[in-house]
């Protein structure tokens, strides 16, 4: 079994709280979102573009701002796909504006 380090236990517990908070305040992120899942992407996410020391430096409420979005973000992302052919008519005209 690997272990890890100490600074990824902790972080990956910051953002599991944080995803516990937030997830009961969305309905969308109820319906569209499973926990373990978003999660591991936000894990992947932060490691991918922060160091450790710049991870380490986020302060709770920048965090949960950051992760907040990326959960809206990925709750709506396609959303377009499940409209029908009329909807998507209706959508076009209004982002056209006619």
């Amino acid at each position: 079994m690997n272990k890890l380090p100490v600074e990824q236990e902790q972080f990956m517990r910051r953002v599991s709280d944080i995803v516990d908070k937030l997830m009961p305040h969305q309905q969308i992120f109820q319906e569209r979102l499973d926990r373990g899942v978003i999660i591991e992407l936000l894990l992947n996410l932060f490691q991918k573009t922060f160091t450790s020391e710049e991870i380490g430096a986020l302060n709770n409420q920048d965090l949960a701002s950051r992760i907040e979005k990326i959960m809206i973000l990925e709750a709506v992302s396609g959303t377009l796909n499940e409209l029908s052919p009329a909807q998507i008519e209706i959508f076009d005209t209004v982002v056209e504006g006619r």
